[in-house]
């Protein structure tokens, strides 16, 4: 049984990370990103999968500055959005606690499976995309 949420196509990723500012290609942009901190390869036999942000953050205290820069990403694209003040500080908070939650050997590295920062991010992000923008709107099938 394959996963398709799994896969990442080479030509859908370099598409995802066009440099366009509206609010289609911001929403590209930030779920491949999430897709690939969060979910891009499965660990087999538990079927969990993982992401850049648990792999990057194996390696002590840089790993873990590491993975928080990468999130960091989401919020900048969230703050080109025209975010509110208090979904950016809520945004911060999610990186801030997981790079927190990284720093404690061995309990970091486990809270990467369980507390999914990007993916946090991303929830608060579509939320006001499809509230402001609701053309940006994609099913998903």
């Amino acid at each position: 049984m394959t996963n398709n949420a799994t896969r990442i196509d080479p030509a859908t990723l370099a598409s995802s990370f066009a440099i366009g500012q509206d609010p289609a290609s911001v929403r590209a942009r930030v779920e491949a990103l999430e897709r690939i901190l969060e979910r891009a390869f499965m660990v087999p036999g538990i079927n969990r999968p993982i992401g850049l942000d648990a792999i990057v953050g194996l390696i002590p205290v840089i790993g873990d500055l590491i993975g928080a820069l990468m999130g960091s990403w989401l919020v900048w694209e969230a703050r080109n959005l025209g975010m509110s003040k208090f979904q950016l500080a809520r945004m911060m908070g999610n990186v801030g606690f997981d790079a927190a939650l990284g720093l404690v050997p061995f309990v970091g590295d486990a809270a990467d499976f369980m507390f999914r920062s990007n993916t946090r991010n991303l929830r608060i992000i579509k939320r006001h995309l499809d509230k402001h923008h609701p053309s940006t709107v994609t099913l998903a099938g």
